[in-house]
């Protein structure tokens, strides 16, 4: 999945990132809005992306409660929908599919349903995309808002996945079809990830700027899901102080914010400080263990540039968490997995091998950048020609993707030369 994470491209109501990258994957925001839309964030990166345990969910009770609940009366539509949310919400937040394949167990009854209320097919397209069947997912999400279109929440989802397939011009649309029916300023941060993901990160950087300040959004959740976007505007249009000196000053706000936490250490780590990345990823505690697979990557390459002592340690913890999930038999593409193997050098040909696989599913920067990263360590630069297509047409860049795609068109093996 895209995980975003939340890098995500994690993505408020829709964005984010998957994302994680979980994508991407989701959380349920209640906006401040006057409309107050609930807002379902897909993780982005972080997908792959998924990327935020920051949730505000409608809470119908404890997990246990849903848990005992669902067990008695299996064949209760509404009831199984509260307790597939929920862990389909721990799975996007802890980056543990395991909870996804429990919130599909909770569908099962209705896996095949054409005559589900809009809730239902809401749900259904959810779980559907975080196991990766984009195209099924959004047909049912399409269906949702076809029955109840004056949901925002559907409406934020279907406008998450158009972007990570790179369907810029539904994209478009869906902004069009929000600021009809919620308003220019429900509108407007979707109208400026839409132009910071098209090369247009000034004018998508004055949007979310009033978004943020507006008295309208001073709850948490649309703090937490508008900074993280104008954090990403700064850091796309090379300004990466101003990103991390947002994204310090919003995680001191909200140190819940596993959307925000990954985001400024993954920051860090590209701006090489080191130092600081890891006492972010790791909330300045000893004990890793408890680390998503995300930061637990994040604080795993801190640790290298930093030489220190427990790199060793915390490469053995990761590998044995993928191991784990090989084991488990579990085939989607995640985006730690891909850092692990190309950003950390673990193994590239197969890093190469996934990211060309993972890239006909979902199109997110952060994934760009590691298949440009391996096709350029391989000498395989023509491999990464769809990378350079994505870039051309959407005319997305930003200051890591950017040299990389230089280097690639310059590259004697774009060619076919000989090095």
């Amino acid at each position: 999945m895209p995980k975003s994470p939340f890098t995500g491209s994690a993505l408020p109501a829709a964005l984010a990132p998957k994302c994680q990258i979980l994508l991407i994957a989701g959380v349920v925001l209640v906006s401040g809005s006057a409309l107050a839309q609930q807002r379902f964030l897909p993780e982005a990166p972080t997908v792959v992306l998924p990327s935020s345990v920051h949730t505000l969910m409608g809470k119908s009770g404890s997990l246990r409660e849903l848990d005992k609940a669902w067990r008695a009366n299996p064949e209760d539509l509404q009831i199984a929908l509260a307790y597939a949310r929920q862990v389909f919400n721990l799975g996007s937040s802890e980056g543990d599919l395991r909870w996804y394949g429990s919130a599909k167990a909770a569908l099962k009854p209705w896996w095949q349903s054409t005559d589900l209320p809009a809730d239902g097919f809401f749900m259904r397209g959810l779980v559907k995309q975080g196991f990766h069947e984009f195209d099924s997912g959004l047909r049912d999400i399409n269906q949702a808002i076809s029955l109840d279109p004056k949901h925002a929440e559907y409406w934020s989802w279907r406008f998450s996945l158009h972007l990570m397939q790179a369907n810029m011009v539904a994209a478009k649309q869906d902004v069009h079809e929000m600021q009809k029916l919620f308003g220019s300023e429900e509108a407007n941060v979707y109208q400026a990830v839409l132009l910071y993901r098209t090369g247009q990160p000034l004018p998508a950087l004055k949007l979310l700027d009033e978004s943020i300040r507006s008295a309208s959004h001073q709850d948490a959740a649309s703090q937490i899901w508008i900074g993280f976007h104008l954090g990403e505007a700064h850091r796309v249009a090379n300004q990466p102080d101003k990103a991390l000196t947002l994204w310090r000053r919003l995680l001191q706000a909200y140190p819940q914010s596993h959307l925000l936490r990954l985001s400024l250490a993954d920051l860090l780590n590209q701006k090489t400080k080191y130092k600081e990345a890891k006492a972010v990823a790791t909330a300045n505690s000893l004990i890793t263990s408890n680390l998503t697979d995300a930061l637990l990557m994040q604080a795993l390459i801190a640790s290298r540039g930093l030489k220190a002592t427990d790199e060793a340690s915390l490469a053995s913890q990761m590998a044995a968490r993928l191991q784990t999930q090989s084991l488990r038999q579990e085939s989607l593409i995640e985006r730690p997995r891909l850092i692990y193997q190309i950003a950390y050098g673990r193994d590239l040909a197969s890093g190469l091998a996934l990211s060309i696989d993972n890239w006909r599913l979902q199109k997110e920067p952060s994934d760009a950048v590691l298949f440009l990263q391996a096709a350029l360590a391989l000498n395989q630069a023509k491999s990464a020609e769809p990378v350079v297509r994505w870039a051309a047409s959407t005319k997305y860049s930003d200051p890591q993707l950017s040299p990389l795609i230089d280097a690639v068109l310059k590259h004697p093996s774009w060619s076919g030369r000989r090095q």
